[in-house]
């Protein structure tokens, strides 16, 4: 293990247009639950009488929206979460100027609360909404504090911008997003377990040498990286920066 930490080292050292890719494992540490895990949303059992997949599509928004919202509000919201090692390390290189941009499928605002600057929300953020009538912005804390569906002063029903199921990505964020892998002369993809297409695809994308995967368990990737460690992220990231 010891000998993958320093090989990292070397690698970051080496590079100067570093790209982190980034899943839900990267929030665990900061206790937001993921999905996929024994312990994550889609394995617990609901109350409300449909699988997790159907609460946050973009179909049960729209035909059963206080539904909708009951289910958003308590379980994709953590407003007392906050940024954990992996995120401090990360604005740290960008800092540093060795990481050029975080790639994410994370919608809770983590990285930027880091210091983070030039980050790609593949599925958009918690953090903001907007009325699906009048697009006047609102942010989280005036969403929670509606009862039930929060509805514009226009009327119009407040959506929240973060991509749904049976909605596509952001097709700017993506091209950007594309665009900064493609270009990378390293790429560390970190808390993600690469199943969710298309964001897992863009590990298919980047053509260099130096893939490092961070991840708890192992991957169908991990034979191709440079460096595969099956940890912690913050402890990785954390022991990594600061011997740089």
């Amino acid at each position: 293990m010891r000998k993958m930490y320093d090989e990292l080292v070397k690698l970051i050292k080496e590079s100067n247009n570093i790209v982190f890719f980034g899943g839900a494992g990267v929030s665990t540490e900061s206790h937001i639950p993921d999905f996929r895990s024994e312990d994550g949303l889609y394995k617990a059992k609901t109350k409300y009488g449909y699988s997790p997949e159907t609460l946050i599509s973009h179909s049960f928004f729209q035909r059963h929206t206080d539904k909708f919202y009951e289910y958003y509000k308590e379980n994709l919201i953590y407003l007392d979460a906050k940024p954990n090692d992996a995120h401090y390390a990360l604005a740290k290189l960008e800092k540093m100027g060795k990481l050029k941009a975080v790639v994410t499928q994370n919608i809770d605002n983590l990285h930027q609360m880091a210091g983070s600057k030039n980050v790609y929300e593949l599925h958009g953020s918690v953090f903001r909404n907007y009325c699906t009538k009048c697009h006047k912005f609102y942010d989280v804390n005036e969403i929670m504090a509606m009862d039930g569906v929060p509805y514009c002063e226009c009327g119009g029903v407040i959506k929240p911008d973060v991509v749904l199921y049976e909605e596509p990505l952001d097709d700017e964020v993506w091209q950007k997003a594309f665009k900064a892998v493609k270009e990378a002369d390293m790429l560390i993809v970190g808390g993600t377990s690469l199943v969710v297409y298309p964001a897992a695809g863009l590990v298919d994308i980047y053509k260099g040498d130096k893939l490092v995967l961070i991840n708890k368990s192992h991957t169908s990737y991990d034979h191709l990286a440079k460096v595969a460690i099956n940890d912690s992220i913050g402890k990785v990231l954390k022991s990594v920066v600061e011997q740089l």
